[in-house]
This record gives structure tokens, C-alpha cells and sequence, in this order.
């Protein structure tokens, strides 16, 4: 196998691996945040035992998530050394800014969220909440600038060509606000919080289901279902409005998400579907002229198609761009649905009694993370053949030296260290989850 290829499956695993978990640290946070709110507004003990409890799992996925974080930086440098030379300046910025007002903020504030029960005033404590929160959310900003440039570059100029080419940062606030950051970074979150409010529901779905903790669990699940509700339907609005700038600025990504090649004619929106890219056919169930519509509110307004580019400059993996991007659609779709149904029972007072829809929440944790999963591949597979959109191709990235047998090996070292650390993880969290909030119900009242 090619070794850039092998270069680029490496990295997509190892950054689609380490992105399980901070998509989970991000939505936990929230859930903390608010849980530990409602013990200080109301002294009920059921909201502490709340806290206590979710802050394990929080910890347990916050150290997962670091330790599976680092091998990142360091594949920069070996496999893709012309890549990190031509955006160290920009990279360099954004990474240094996350790691002193991110996961500083949030490591130290873990600390007294950790290890402050009892020794700090409960405002101190709920404060140390938000702080962990925020340090998290601030991570992600920094990570999605650094993309986005890559996606949308402004705020640089070119120093020197060829190999030894580099972007040097001329405006820094530019390069944050790079024409797709803010959007991304929106929806990014609300992927993230629908990841953490998911996997609440989930073991609490599961508990209502065996008779455990019942009158918490309840507290716990009506409140993680309210911020599922607000943010499946906001990242509907996001995603939107993310889709307009990627038709803006990148309309080859576009028209290969949606699977459309003429320039000439509307474009139809496919709601599920099969790209053969030879042919240039899409075979499936669609809405005539809805792509047209969503972008230019006319059905009959022409969308720049693939045909519209030169064959190198666009993306090669056309089916899998639209599939990716499709069922991250469909599961945003079904998510808005169940939520929305759940709190329609809630409404009348029936949402507990309905015993299919509790099992159906409590497997909807994997739904978010594979519509996260399945978002960024659709990005990342959609901005080639450039690894910086418009300026650096993914094979001029890689690094010349590294040869496709050290890639290959490494690849299989990641492949076990990964698997094991995973085992690890699923361990853990169904020790904490069986074990309940079993030490906290101890000395909480009225605790079913």
C-alpha cells in the first residue's frame, strides 16, 4: 500500500479513536455543571448524589481522552513533516493558546473538582464545575480554529516555496475567525453536548429499566433529555448554516456531500442514496430541486456540480463523502424525533411508563458519537485532494523519508495499544455504571 495512504489511515484512527472521549468530557461537564447548580438552588441531596457520581465517569473519560490525545503531535512530525512546516505558525498559535487556556484551566480546576469535596465551600466547588466545563469547551475552540483554517485559510501570507513553503500568521484574530470557524465551532459543541446528555440517558434509561435509583435516575434523565431536546434542534440550525458556508467557500466539498456533478440544472436533495462516481449517477430517494432550495430558497436556482472542477482538484471518494455526510443527517433527524416524542410523554405525564422507549435510549448512546464520527470524515474526506485547502495537496504533506513498513508497523502498534486502552475504558465505565452511585446513595436521603 501506498505509504501516504497508509499515513492518512493512521492518523484518521488514531484522531477518530481519541475523538470518543472529548466529545463525552464536553457533555458530562454540562450535565455537571447543571446537576451541581440545582443541589445549590435546592439542597436536594438527589442532585448531589447526581454530581458525585457523573464526576467519576467525567474523570475516567478525561484521562482516556489525554492519554489517547498525545500520539497526535507526534505523528505531525514523523509522518507529516512538510505538512507541519508549512502550518507550524498556525498550528503553533492555536495549540499553545489550548494547552494554556484550555487544558490548564481545566486540569486545575479538576483538581479541586476531584479532591474539594468537603475542603472548599460548595460555591467554590460549583465554580471549579464551570471551570472544568469552560477549560473543556475551550479546548475544542482551538482544536476546530486550527482545522478550520485548514479548511478556510485567512489571516497569513506565504514565506519561501516549494518544500521549505510555510504560512506565517500576519492576523490572528483573522486566523481564528477564519471564514468557517464559528460555525464549526457551534456545531461542534452541540455535537459534544448531544455525546455527554446521550450516554446520561443512557445509563439512566438503564437503571429505570432494572428498578435502580429510580427517583434519581428520573431527575437525572428529565434533565439530560431537556438538553438533549435544545441542542438536536439547534445543531439542526447549525449545521444549516455550516452547509452554506462549506457552498461558499469549498463548493466541490459540497456538491460531492450531496452527490451533485451538473452545474448547469437545479440541484436535488437526497435523503439516502448511492454515488456511482463513473457514471456520475446518484441513485435514491430525493426531493427535486431541495438543494437548490435550502441554499438560494428557489427550487430552480443552479449549485456549482464536481464537473465544474478539474478531476485532480476535487474529492476522489465521492460515495463515501455523501454516505459520511448522509448518516450523520439521518441521525440528527431521528435524534430531533425521539427527543421531541420523549417530551411529548414528558408533557403528559407518561414518559416513564413507555418501556420500548426507555431500551431505546438506553442503546442511543453510540447514535451521537457515530454521527460526530461520521461528520468529520465527511469534512476531512471532502477537503481532498488538499490537506490546506487551495494551497498544500495531501501529497505533497507526508514526509518523503518515512518509508510505508515503519507507517504499517506502528499502524498495528496503535491498532493493540488503542484496542486496550478501549477495553479498558468500556471496562471502567461498566464497573462505575453496574456499581451505581452506590457510595454517594449511602449518605443521600430518600434515595430509592
Amino acid at each position: 500500500m501506498e505509504t501516504e495512504i497508509l499515513a492518512r489511515i493512521q492518523f484518521a484512527f488514531t484522531v477518530a479513536f481519541h475523538y470518543i472521549y472529548p466529545p463525552l468530557s464536553i457533555g458530562i461537564g454540562l450535565i455537571m455543571v447543571i446537576m451541581e447548580g440545582l443541589y445549590l438552588k435546592t439542597g436536594n441531596k438527589h442532585y448531589e448524589v447526581l454530581t458525585r457520581f457523573w464526576l467519576k465517569i467525567f474523570a475516567i473519560t478525561f484521562g482516556i481522552g489525554v492519554a489517547t490525545g498525545i500520539i497526535m503531535e507526534f505523528e505531525f512530525g514523523t509522518n507529516w513533516s512538510v505538512y507541519s512546516r508549512y502550518v507550524g505558525d498556525i498550528f503553533g498559535s492555536a495549540l499553545a493558546a489550548e494547552g494554556l487556556f484550555a487544558f490548564g484551566l481545566e486540569s486545575a480546576f479538576l483538581g479541586v473538582l476531584i479532591f474539594g469535596w468537603n475542603r472548599v465551600s460548595p460555591k467554590v466547588h460549583f465554580i471549579s464545575a464551570i471551570g472544568v466545563f469552560l477549560g473543556s469547551m475551550f479546548s475544542a475552540v482551538w482544536i476546530v480554529v486550527a482545522n478550520s483554517w485548514q479548511q478556510t485559510p485567512a489571516g497569513y501570507h506565504i514565506v519561501g516555496e516549494g518544500f521549505n513553503a510555510r504560512a506565517e500568521v500576519t492576523d490572528f484574530w483573522a486566523m481564528v475567525f477564519n471564514p468557517s470557524s464559528v460555525d464549526r465551532i457551534i456545531h461542534v459543541w452541540q455535537g459534544a453536548f448531544l455525546a455527554g446528555t446521550f450516554l446520561v440517558l443512557s445509563v439512566h434509561a438503564y437503571y429505570l429499566l432494572k428498578g435502580r435509583y429510580v427517583e434519581i435516575s428520573k431527575k437525572a434523565f428529565k434533565i439530560a433529555l431537556t438538553v438533549a431536546t435544545i441542542f438536536s434542534l439547534t445543531q439542526l440550525v447549525s449545521g444549516h448554516s455550516s452547509a452554506e458556508g462549506v457552498a461558499e467557500n469549498q463548493p466541490a466539498k459540497l456538491a460531492a456531500m450531496e452527490g451533485h456533478y451538473e452545474t448547469s440544472g437545479a440541484a436535488d436533495l437526497y435523503l439516502l442514496g448511492w454515488v456511482d462516481d463513473e457514471n456520475q449517477e446518484v441513485t435514491g430517494l430525493k426531493v427535486l430541486g431541495g438543494l437548490s432550495f435550502l441554499l438560494h430558497q428557489d427550487f430552480e436556482a443552479p449549485v456549482t456540480g464536481l464537473n465544474a472542477f478539474p478531476k485532480e482538484d476535487r474529492p476522489t471518494q465521492v460515495n463515501a463523502v455523501f454516505q459520511f455526510y448522509h448518516i450523520m443527517i439521518s441521525i440528527g433527524m431521528f435524534l430531533i424525533g425521539l427527543t421531541l416524542y420523549a417530551c411529548f410523554l414528558w408533557w403528559r405525564g407518561k414518559l416513564f411508563e413507555k418501556k420500548w422507549l426507555l431500551k431505546i435510549f438506553a442503546i442511543s448512546v453510540l447514535l451521537p458519537q457515530i454521527a460526530n464520527q461520521a461528520g468529520w470524515f465527511a469534512a476531512e474526506m471532502g477537503r481532498q485532494p488538499w490537506i490546506v485547502y487551495g494551497h498544500l495537496r495531501t501529497s505533497e504533506g507526508f514526509s518523503q523519508e518515512v518509508s510505508s513498513n515503519q507507517i504499517l508497523f506502528s499502524l498495528i502498534l496503535f491498532l493493540v495499544i488503542y484496542t486496550l486502552l478501549f477495553l479498558l475504558f468500556i471496562y471502567s465505565l461498566n464497573k462505575k455504571i453496574k456499581h451505581g452511585p452506590h457510595d454517594e446513595a449511602e449518605n443521600a436521603l430518600d434515595i430509592i
